[in-house]
């Protein structure tokens, strides 16, 4: 469904929210919002209901206030009252920065794999160094294969190994292998996580103003 109508805030109804995600969770809304527009995807039965929340704005100039006030009722318009609707920043990238490849694929059952990285769906990109008892892991990459052509990149460096470049690099080197298998590789980040952003510009996933937004069980950290 996407790109919407200009300036619009589109609401769809999709099955898929009912359905597990990569890791098993149900997700009741995803959406994406850009300079030019947005798309809001929720169950089919309650989609109406979450059309209505921005009913009467005027959502061709004013796309901002449509999602704030569909924002401010979506939760209980799906029946999750007590969740949070939040956005982050979303990023892509068809043209990653050059690297040299460091990282090293894996599978998630293998014994050097940290339990953060276990949960993802496929192979794990993981940085490795010599430790007092063999190999360990310095930094990883998961991917969050949402379907078939969105596949999100998640990264984190131990602690120890911090500002040697290890994000920067497996995250491009990853952004490669998704690209290769046929896929657009995603960055996502809280607006205040400085630290992603600047990995994310570093590796070639530059900000174009689009923003990924959903619902949360309480206040997203």
């Amino acid at each position: 469904m996407w790109p919407p109508p200009p300036g619009e805030l589109l609401v769809v109804g999709a099955p898929q929210r009912s359905a597990p995600s990569w890791d098993g969770t149900v997700r009741p809304v995803v959406g994406v919002a850009s300079p030019e527009g947005a798309v809001l995807s929720v169950e089919p039965h309650v989609a109406d209901a979450v059309r209505w929340l921005g009913s009467d704005l005027d959502t061709v100039r004013a796309l901002g206030p449509a999602l704030d006030a569909v924002g401010a009722g979506l939760a209980a318009a799906v029946g999750h009252p007590g969740w949070v609707f939040g956005r982050g920043v979303f990023r892509w990238s068809v043209a990653p920065a050059a690297g040299d490849d460091p990282g090293v694929w894996l599978p998630t059952d293998d014994p050097l794999v940290p339990e953060w990285l276990r949960p993802f769906n496929g192979e794990v990109l993981v940085g490795l160094v010599d430790g007092p008892d063999g190999p360990e892991v310095a930094a990883g990459v998961g991917r969050k294969q949402h379907d078939t052509r969105g596949h999100e990149l998640a990264v984190v460096t131990e602690p120890g190994h911090q500002g040697r470049g290890w994000a920067r690099q497996l995250v491009t080197q990853a952004a490669r292998r998704v690209l290769a298998d046929g896929g657009v590789p995603t960055y996502l980040h809280a607006p205040s996580n400085e630290a992603s952003a600047r990995t994310a510009v570093a590796a070639g996933f530059p900000d174009l103003g689009w923003q990924i937004l959903g619902l949360f069980p309480g206040r997203p950290g």
